[in-house]
Parts: C-alpha cells; structure tokens; sequence
C-alpha cells in the first residue's frame, strides 16, 4: 500500500476572483515520485486566469526542498534543493518524448489540464521525480522560483529559435518575461534591443542589459531603428505589425511566449516577400529547462523579485496587482511554513 502525504495548506482559485486558502488533500506517493517542501513561488501571468478555477490549487513555479522519495527514485534524494515548472510529467515512450520535446508529448501533463489537487501555491507538492530539477547550489530559491516557467518559457525560445551570439534580437515587452529575456540574451553576447510602449522603463531595460531601447509611442513607425533578426514577443497584447515588420530583417524569426486569448492579426505579403517565419514556443523541455538553470546560476541572472508571504490576503493582494501591471517584475510568495533559506 502506498504511503500517503498531506499537502498541508493549498490555495485556489474561487467563483468570485478570490485566491481562498484552503485543507489539501491526501496524495499517494508513488515509487517514481518525490515530495517536495514548497519554500517559494513565483506568481506567473498565466496563474491570472485561473482565478475562477476553484476546483484545482494554484502555482506552477515552485521550488523547495526534498522530503520524502518514492522507492524506486534514484535522481533526487532527501534534502535536495528542486524545482519545478508548467509541464511536471509525459508518456516518455512517443516520439516526443524521445525526440527530447516531452513538453509536446499528447500525454503531458501541464498546469491547468492535470493533477488539480497540488500546486506551488501551498506547503508540498508530489511529482515525477524525472520532472524536478536541481536547484544549482549557487542560486538562491527565491531566484530561482520565477526562472521555473519565466525562465524556461525564455530560454526555451532563445534554444528554439537558434538564437546566435552575432544576431541582433529584439523583445518587445518589458515585463516578467522580458526583463529575464534581456538579460539571458545579453550573456549570450547578442545584441539585445528593447521594445516597450513608454520611455519609463528605459533606464530599467539598459541597467538590465539591453544595448537600445525603443519607445513605440514616441516614434510608431520605427524611423531609424537598424532590423532585427529575431522578435521575441512576451507582450500580450495585439501588436502593430504593420510598423513592427519594417524593423525585421529578411528570414526574421517572429516568436510569441505569452499566452493571449486573442487573434494574432498581421499582413500577409510580407512573410512571404521577406520570408519571415512566425515560431510558437511553449516552455522549455527537460533538459534545456535544467541548461537554463546552469546557466542563469553561472552569469547571476536573477530576476527582479517583490517577496511576499504566502498568506491568503497576501496572495490575493500580488494577484490584483499583477492584473493592474503593478510590480517589478515578479512576485515570489514565500512559504509560512518551511523556511530554507
């Protein structure tokens, strides 16, 4: 019979847009899974719309500490510092799988699609020993929480696309996302340039790492702006592609990360005349998942993080503030129960 553990405290969503705190319930512990003592969370943009889901518990940036192991694991042991992030668990066997993209496997298991009764918004979660990460010695956890789907989502565009250190890369939106996105690119020896509405994050995307910072308020058409050979977008919104496509390079890679619930509307001519490709990418695989990790402890790339308890009116407070806008950059809820760091 398999040992059970209580998950402790949860938070979930409820009918009227409140984050309630609520019992969680009793997890078997499978032979191939770990328990984890949740010491962060980061609060990512896509926990905004489930708000409502008050049949699942909340948070997918967790990192903490390993308490318990199921027998038959042999990569992590108790006392492990880990991680994990959007996708926690695939068939391993299909094509995907071997191909090393589990995180398109059919049988993935995502945030918001499975596993309802844990998430990083409470005191444990129990995964697929193979989908937690290490925690590099030299990065602190509550670095590390946000680099767990923000990160992964980044780095794993970057890998995708083939970004190369003598591309020139623009990102547009200075925000989670692309603040992490600034700084992974500049490590990587691209040259980076920053595409925001306003001038009042100039200073900010510079002290980050941006070589050239451009206001599309103050001038819409690009006038003078040198093309870019690739466009990450994690700006959410619609953009104007009529101005943002004279600033891409012929074969320009457009990339979106973030996820919108509207229709990408842009030109047709161009992607053909120019052969521009457009290129979705979700969240990082394994592997390069756990390459991002090294390689953001290795160059010091932390994100900006406001650290709040994981408290029911704490939580609820970083979520209505992160739907206005009102942080830089990301929220980090840090665990009322254990205490690693």
């Amino acid at each position: 019979m398999s040992k059970r553990i209580d998950i402790g405290t949860v938070f979930k969503g409820s009918a009227d847009g409140k984050i309630v705190q609520a019992k969680g319930e009793s997890i078997a512990l499978k032979p191939d899974h770990v328990v984890i003592d949740i010491a962060y969370s980061g609060l990512c943009g896509s926990d905004l719309h489930e708000r409502k889901s008050d049949f699942m518990v909340l948070g997918h940036e967790g990192v903490g500490v390993v308490s318990d192991v199921g027998s038959d694991v042999t990569v992590l042991k108790k006392g492990d510092r880990v991680g994990w992030g959007c996708n926690h668990d695939a068939c391993q066997y299909c094509k995907e799988c071997w191909n090393g993209i589990d995180t398109l496997c059919a049988h993935r298991q995502l945030y918001t699609r499975s596993d309802y009764a844990f998430g990083s918004f409470g005191d444990r979660a129990v995964l697929n020993a193979l989908f937690v990460h290490k925690i590099p010695d030299d990065l602190p956890l509550k670095y590390a929480a946000p680099l767990q789907c923000g990160g992964a989502t980044v780095f794993g565009a970057i890998v995708r696309s083939e970004i190369r250190p003598i591309n020139r890369v623009g990102v547009v939106g200075m925000g989670g996302l692309g603040h992490l996105a600034i700084q992974f690119l500049r490590k990587m020896g691209c040259e980076v340039v920053m595409f925001s509405g306003t001038n009042s994050k100039r200073s900010e995307a510079m002290k980050l790492g941006a070589h050239e910072f451009v206001a599309a308020k103050g001038n819409p058409e690009f006038r003078g702006i040198k093309r870019v050979d690739h466009l990450l977008i994690t700006a959410n919104q619609q953009l104007d592609w009529d101005n943002y496509f004279k600033v891409l390079a012929p074969r320009a890679k457009i990339v979106p990360l973030s996820l919108s619930r509207t229709d990408m509307t842009h030109p047709f001519e161009p992607l053909v005349e120019y052969e521009y490709s457009i290129t979705g990418s979700l969240v990082a695989p394994r592997q390069v998942h756990r390459e991002m990790l090294g390689f953001a402890a290795r160059h010091k790339i932390y994100p900006w993080i406001e650290e709040m308890p994981m408290t029911e009116e704490c939580v609820n407070q970083a979520f209505d503030r992160l739907e206005k806008g009102d942080v830089k950059y990301r929220f980090v809820l840090k665990s009322q129960r254990f205490d690693y760091e």
